[in-house]
């Protein structure tokens, strides 16, 4: 079987290369690749399955993130902490090869005396099987489009591999405006994650040359409880891709993610991820800089890291207080959005990579932009004649 997905990961490689399989035409290029299962029959691809998901050993992840490295991107998952009275956050950084969002953030309130249940499981019903990789073969062979922004204030130079994207800015909502954007999510049958990467959406839009450009986001999946893993705090994140119109609504995004989940595109790129054992560190390198590392370009990545503790249960005074979370940004992704709910408070974060701009007015022009987005819509979805219940009775909710 390794040698059939070495193979295949060949012939990707060498038609991204050549453009000769994308010129007979996606469809085409999906069934050739699909012939190089020899005696499989494409019509039964539980037959292509290899047990990744039980394999302990190999971290699919960490790979590209090494050549990220290489490539002088700094990989450090953003995480914050504001005390209780104080009101700047004290910022920690976790290496993207060490853990992900929800790993670090696990790790690092065990540090401080947090005794925790078992971590977020995939909550979407999906089985891994390798015919999702086969079905998102076509989208790897695509060609891509980067949009384009208009000038932006630059701020101080720095070097991008070495210190944390200076360009950050975020927002805590205190625990009853928190309520207010649960309850108005559930009155409009979508998920937090939908009703908030709706309005980044719309906060970024302006920036761009092309306004009216339909815009690719990058969300990670959470595949606790479907792959083993040695820690459950090490890298368990795939991804689906969401492009968004500008006319879309809220409805319209939480209708995209699903289709997406329900298409199996957080299977399809994570077994994307596991073939790249067969690719060497400089091969990585040249699909990352060609936008071919993942299935499609993305301008961001938004990602939300659920509910926390809303039983408030933490009481010890390290973990206390705000908790603040970002994606890494990365030359081939420059934005990145992240949310986390600690105890009933909802916090949201965005930076940008050095490589678009390294100034913190920027940022904060776009959260406080963003900030307004939501209140307005609120405003919009919450009315005097619709009173919302009490956090007591809604804080189990967590979002996708």
């Amino acid at each position: 079987m390794g040698g059939r997905l070495e193979a295949i990961w060949v012939v990707v490689i060498l038609s991204i290369k050549s453009n000769k399989l994308r010129q007979s035409g996606t469809k085409n290029a999906a069934k050739t690749l699909k012939t190089l299962f020899l005696g499989i029959d494409p019509a039964r691809p539980e037959q292509l399955t290899v047990n990744i998901m039980a394999d302990k050993v190999f971290d699919p992840i960490t790979p590209w993130f090494e050549a990220l490295v290489e490539l002088g991107e700094y990989i450090g998952v953003r995480f914050g902490r504001i005390a209780p009275g104080s009101e700047q956050p004290e910022w920690m950084f976790i290496l993207h090869t060490e853990a992900d969002g929800i790993g670090g953030l696990a790790k690092l309130l065990r540090e401080r005396g947090a005794t925790l249940p078992r971590l977020p499981h995939l909550k979407y019903p999906s089985e891994p099987s390798w015919k999702w990789f086969l079905k998102m073969m076509p989208a790897y062979l695509k060609p891509r489009h980067r949009l384009k922004w208009r000038p932006l204030a630059k701020g101080p130079e720095v070097e991008a591999s070495k210190v944390p994207p200076p360009a950050v800015a975020w927002n805590v909502f205190d625990e009853p405006s928190t309520t207010r954007i649960r309850w108005a999510c559930r009155k409009a049958g979508v998920t937090v994650n939908s009703f908030l990467l709706k309005h980044l959406n719309k906060t970024i839009r302006p920036y761009l040359e092309d306004e009216s450009a339909v815009i690719p986001w990058m969300i990670p999946v959470n595949l606790r409880g479907k792959v083993v893993r040695d820690s459950d705090t090490e890298n368990f994140s795939s991804y689906v891709g969401v492009r968004i119109r500008s006319f879309e609504t809220v409805a319209d995004v939480h209708r995209s993610i699903y289709r997406s989940l329900a298409s199996g595109e957080h299977w399809g790129n994570w077994y994307a991820y596991s073939a790249g054992r067969f690719t060497n560190p400089s091969l990585k390198k040249y699909l990352i800089n060609s936008d071919r590392a993942m299935s499609q370009w993305f301008l961001g990545s938004f990602s939300n890291l659920g509910d926390w503790d809303a039983e408030k249960k933490i009481s010890e005074p390290g973990c206390l207080g705000n908790w603040l979370f970002s994606p890494p940004v990365l030359a081939c992704q420059m934005i990145g959005a992240g949310c986390v709910t600690f105890q009933n408070c909802l916090s949201i974060v965005i930076q940008a990579h050095p490589q678009l701009t390294t100034s913190p007015a920027v940022a904060r022009e776009w959260m406080q932009n963003w900030v307004k987005e939501i209140d307005m819509d609120l405003a919009s979805l919450l009315s005097p004649q619709n009173p919302y219940p009490q956090a007591a009775n809604i804080h189990h909710l967590a979002a996708a």
